[in-house]
């Protein structure tokens, strides 16, 4: 059994004097960095808060296919489609380690899934945006990858056992997602003025979605505090999207692109760039289901579950007809 963990204070968090003995047990697994496993004891709000994460970035694994999956017959060598592919196949091999993950906590996949495809459940609102060039897909590799190595090394020491070790392989493959994405915007960068011009559109199209991906401002973030205090998240939001600006805008000096934000500049006392924050009004509409590409992305998910029925029945059939073989032979 769970127990729930009332929240008192303006920040959400349980001071150690108010919790009973068995929260008190627990909060201090978390303080002395203990691994917390699928059949140990508990807060009902940590397994929610865990059931919530682990399931959106497991969405985001499987809709992050999409934006680059339509562009894997396009790439324009036979090298590139190689890569390309492998790369969406990663992304789907990610979903299904963290939907493993969630598992383990109490919820069925198929209950995932109707939150995804009924919209209650979330996704990174990065992938409801279009790739209109090959250029785009250079940027979702280099941006939207590289926010989400920001995002997910420090997970790997998150206080849930399962979620930190499937972190472990995702971070190694998502790390080879990030220089495949930047190779291609290097060799655009490189190439002709078109070419340049398209990584540049690129850049400025993606940069803010990509700032979005850390979550809301951290004033603004109504779980950071309690997810902090249980190590279920090691940074911030605001403290994570710090570091990616401080790690990209030097690669796209490097690249001889322009950053599209004027106050992008180097801050020597606080010892990192000031940049402008995102429009988070934008922000909310797209996770609202009001973004450019929402209503695509959710539909093409749907289809393919309800295309794949006939395969999962037959699945199900045939270990059925397995099991009544196994338990006639005995």
């Amino acid at each position: 059994m769970y127990a729930q963990i009332v929240k008192t204070d303006g920040t959400g968090v349980k001071a150690l004097e108010e919790m009973t003995p068995e929260e008190r047990a627990f909060q201090e697994r978390i303080d002395a960095d203990q691994k917390i496993e699928p059949k140990e004891w508990m807060p009902e709000g940590y397994r929610k808060t865990l059931v919530r994460q682990i399931s959106q970035h497991a969405h985001s694994e499987l809709v992050g296919q999409l934006p680059e999956g339509n562009w894997i017959t396009r790439a324009p060598t036979l090298e590139r489609k190689a890569i390309l592919l492998a790369k969406v196949q990663d992304e789907a091999g990610h979903g299904l380690y963290l939907y493993c993950a969630a598992e383990t906590l109490g919820i069925s996949r198929d209950e995932m899934f109707e939150q995804l495809h009924s919209g209650k459940a979330k996704y990174s609102s990065i992938f409801n945006y279009p790739t209109l060039t090959w250029a785009d897909i250079g940027a979702v590799g280099w941006l939207v990858d590289g926010a989400a190595i920001m995002n997910q090394v420090p997970l790997q020491r998150t206080s849930y056992g399962p979620y930190a070790r499937a972190m472990v392989r995702i971070c190694k493959e998502e790390s080879f997602h990030q220089r495949q994405g930047f190779h291609i915007m290097m060799k655009m960068a490189s190439g002709s003025e078109a070419q340049k011009r398209m990584a540049q559109d690129a850049l400025n199209r993606f940069w803010y979605p990509s700032l979005m991906m850390f979550g809301p401002s951290d004033k603004d973030s109504v779980h950071s505090a309690q997810s902090m205090a249980w190590k279920i998240k090691i940074n911030t939001n605001d403290e994570l999207r710090q570091k990616f600006v401080d790690q990209t805008v030097p690669q796209a000096k490097y690249l001889g692109l322009t950053v599209p934000d004027e106050a992008v500049q180097w801050n020597e006392e606080k010892g990192g760039h000031d940049f402008s924050e995102p429009d988070w009004d934008e922000f909310f509409s797209v996770l609202a289901g009001n973004g450019p590409c929402n209503k695509e992305r959710l539909q093409a998910r749907v289809d393919a579950w309800d295309g794949g029925e006939w395969f999962r029945d037959g699945l199900m059939a045939n270990a059925a007809k397995n099991k009544n073989t196994s338990e006639e032979a005995a």
